[in-house]
C-alpha cells in the first residue's frame, strides 16, 4: 500500500516523513550494500507550491550551493565529476573517482539515448497540451540493470527513474519516480533538481507551474544518519520570491551562462577578487543572478574568505538564499570548530602519555 506525504512545501513535507522516522512510524529494518537503514515502502509524496523547493529543516542544513550547482550540471548536459565535486567533496565516495559520473542526470536526459528529451517533451507539448506520452527516461536497462548475480554494474546507478509530465488546466504538472530514496542525503536534492526542472519546462511552455509528485518505492534512512534526522526540528522557512519560468531561449542562455561561471568559480587561478565582481558584471535575470551569487559566495569560502561570501550572499535578493546559505556557513563553521577540538583533544591525550 502507499504511504501518503502531502504539503504546501518541500520543507513541510520533508518534516512529515522525518517524524513518520523519529516515531518508527510505519517502518521497517532494512539491510543493503551501504549498511543498515529503516525503510518504508512505496512511499507517494506531494507538493502544492513546487517553487517553495527548499528543505530548510534538515540538520545539519543542506548544501545550497552545491544543490545549484547540481541545477546548471543537469541543464547543461554535463557528466563531469570536476563540476560538481569542487561543491561536495563527499561525492565521489558515493558515486566513484572517475573523470566522469555514468548514472548523471542531465547526461542521461540530453545525451544519453541520442536525442536532448528535454527539448523534445518540450516540442511535444507545445504542439499537443493533452498528451499523456511524454515521459522522461532516466534508467537505461542496457547500463543500470544488475549482472546475474547481483552485483552492480557501476557505483553510480540513477536513482531517479523516469519523470512523467502532463499539461492539465494551464499548468505543468509532474511525476517522478524513484527507485531508491536517502531522506537525508537525497530527498532535499531530489526537490531541488526536479522541481526546478519543472518550473523551467512551464517557463518554457508558458503554462503556471502545477502539483509536483513523487513515488519513492524505497523511502530510507542509514543507521549512521539516524541522530541527525533525530535532531532535525521545525524552522520558520524564508519564501522563494525568485521566478525560473522564462522562455527557452533566455533559459538556455542563463544556463550556458552560469555553467561558464562554475568553471570559473572552481578554477585555482580565479581569486576572490574576480568572484566579488562576477554577479554585478553579469548580465543574467536577478533570479539567475541570485544562483550565481551563491554559487560565487561558496567559491569564496573554500578559499577561506568567509568576509567576502558573506558580502557576496547579501548582494542576493532572495531571502530563502540568504536564510540556506547563512545556515550553511553556521553548519560549516560547527564542522570546523569540532575538528579543531578533536585536534586539541588529540594533542593533549598525545602529551599526557609522553
Amino acid at each position: 500500500m502507499f504511504r501518503l506525504f502531502e504539503g504546501q512545501t518541500a520543507d513541510e513535507v520533508w518534516q512529515k516523513i522525518a517524524a513518520a522516522f523519529r516515531a518508527a512510524d510505519g517502518t521497517a529494518e532494512q539491510t543493503s550494500r551501504a549498511g543498515m537503514s529503516n525503510e518504508i515502502l512505496h512511499a507517494a509524496i506531494s507538493i502544492a507550491d513546487p517553487r517553495q523547493r527548499w528543505v530548510v529543516s534538515r540538520q545539519p542544513a543542506m548544501n545550497i550551493a552545491f544543490a545549484l550547482a547540481e541545477v546548471v550540471w543537469i541543464m547543461n548536459g554535463r557528466n563531469d565529476s570536476a563540476f560538481l565535486n569542487y561543491f561536495n567533496s563527499g561525492l565521489p565516495h558515493y558515486a566513484g573517482n572517475g573523470p566522469t559520473y555514468p548514472g548523471a542526470y542531465g547526461h542521461r536526459l540530453r545525451q544519453n539515448l541520442g536525442l536532448d528529451q528535454l527539448n523534445r517533451a518540450y516540442d511535444a507539448l507545445r504542439s499537443r497540451s493533452d498528451s499523456r506520452r511524454v515521459v522522461l527516461q532516466i534508467w537505461d536497462g542496457r547500463l543500470d540493470s544488475p549482472h546475474a548475480g547481483g552485483e552492480e554494474t557501476e557505483l553510480d546507478i540513477p536513482c531517479n527513474v523516469v519523470s512523467m509530465l502532463k499539461v492539465r488546466g494551464g499548468k505543468l504538472e509532474w511525476t517522478q519516480i524513484i527507485r531508491s530514496n536517502d531522506l537525508y542525503r537525497g530527498l532535499p536534492y531530489n526537490f531541488v533538481q526536479f522541481t526546478t526542472l519543472q518550473e523551467l519546462m512551464a517557463g518554457w511552455l508558458g503554462v503556471a507551474v502545477g502539483s509536483y509528485n513523487q513515488i519513492s518505492d524505497s523511502l530510507h534512512v542509514y543507521s549512521a544518519n539516524v541522530e541527525s534526522v533525530r535532531a532535525s526540528y521545525p524552522i520558520d522557512s524564508a519564501v522563494n520570491t525568485d521566478s525560473l519560468a522564462f522562455g527557452k531561449q533566455a533559459s538556455d542562455a542563463a544556463f550556458t551562462e552560469l555553467a561558464r561561471a562554475v568553471e570559473l568559480i572552481i578554477t585555482q587561478r580565479t581569486t576572490v577578487d574576480d568572484l566579488l565582481h562576477r554577479p554585478s558584471q553579469s548580465a543574467l535575470p536577478v533570479p539567475f543572478k541570485n544562483i550565481l551569487c551563491v554559487l560565487c559566495a561558496e567559491g569564496a569560502r573554500r578559499r577561506r574568505r568567509v568576509e567576502a561570501a558573506k558580502e557576496l550572499i547579501a548582494g542576493c535578493s532572495n531571502m530563502a538564499y540568504q536564510q540556506l546559505y547563512g545556515r550553511w556557513l553556521n553548519a560549516c563553521a560547527d564542522r570546523t570548530g569540532q575538528r579543531a577540538n578533536a585536534t586539541h583533544k588529540n594533542s593533549a591525550e598525545e602529551d599526557h602519555h609522553q
